[in-house]
């Protein structure tokens, strides 16, 4: 299902589901964003480039297909009036006593800092303390990443600790905080928050 709209200074934004037709624009933007993007990314063996090549989405996108009919991952791209310029993934969906998640995020660096990844944030969170029914979402980011601290401190996120060594990135075990978010934290939606801040717009 959809998820949105919200209207932000860049445009409209939306979450929809991943499709195996992303392909091509997935594997561009993720090659050409690099830069970018590496620093913050857990390593793997395989080189960048041959993770997204376009050969490689089929893969990707089955494997997420696949856990979100179990029901353990919601993976979204993020639409920018129509267009793809990012993934939001919520993943490890937890029911009973737990009633957790955690969610992750990109887009693509000719979108950044104009509002894009916040209202992607709200909305995600939105939609697991909604239709999915989650008490608790976390998320973990390094304390050098601002840029991503930035959007998760609007949204309503608060460090909980720092976890040492936590992830291998970028060719090392690096510290990440733990941010999260209960849904008793949360007045009406975190959408409707971004709407009274002045930060976004309803669509």
């Amino acid at each position: 299902m959809t998820v949105g709209p919200l209207r932000v200074a860049a445009g409209v934004v939306r979450l929809r589901p991943i499709r195996m037709r992303d392909a091509a624009t997935w594997s561009r933007l993720r090659i050409s964003d690099r830069p970018f993007l590496e620093p913050w990314e857990p390593s793997a063996e395989v080189d960048w480039v041959a993770r997204h090549a376009l050969s490689a989405w089929p893969s990707v996108c089955s494997a997420l297909r696949s856990e979100a009919r179990r029901g353990r991952i919601l993976p979204y791209v993020i639409e920018l009036d129509g267009r793809f310029v990012g993934q939001l993934t919520i993943g490890n969906v937890t029911h009973g006593a737990l009633r957790s998640a955690w969610i992750g995020y990109w887009v693509h660096s000719e979108v950044t800092g104009r509002g894009v990844a916040t209202a992607a944030l709200a909305l995600g969170v939105d939609h697991c303390f909604g239709p999915v029914r989650l008490h608790r979402v976390e998320a973990t980011v390094r304390p050098e990443n601002a840029a991503s601290r930035s959007v998760l401190g609007k949204v309503g996120f608060r460090e909980e600790g720092l976890l040492r060594r936590y992830l291998d990135v970028d060719g090392g075990w690096r510290d990440h905080l733990l941010v999260a978010i209960t849904v008793e934290e949360v007045a009406g939606s975190l959408a409707a928050s971004l709407v009274r801040a002045g930060r976004a717009h309803w669509a």
